[in-house]
């Protein structure tokens, strides 16, 4: 399995901020057991990030790895929505 690359884009340390980085996590470790990298940009502390990848919302996920990039925007609390709307293999392993 190929290592996931995910940026996830927040406004300062908010509930729904962390709401989504709890979310991100749990669907990472429940699909990708560990084969992930993820980054937290705070787009208020680095608009220059957000700017680059037009982030318009927060919280908003992109996934850099495997290309091509895909992103999600809000907090990812419909983990199956979320999973399919980035590209996550159904269950460890799979396709």
């Amino acid at each position: 399995m190929s290592t996931y690359s995910f940026v996830l884009y927040v406004a300062g340390q908010t509930q729904r901020s962390q709401e989504a980085l709890e979310n991100l996590r749990s669907l990472c470790e429940a699909r990708l057991r560990g084969a992930y990298e993820l980054t937290v940009v705070d787009a208020v502390e680095r608009p220059e990030l957000a700017e680059r990848w037009r982030i318009l919302a927060t919280p908003t996920v992109v996934r850099l790895r495997p290309e091509p990039p895909r992103r999600v925007i809000g907090d990812l609390s419909d983990l199956h929505r979320a999973a399919l709307a980035l590209g996550l293999p159904d269950e460890f392993g799979g396709a």
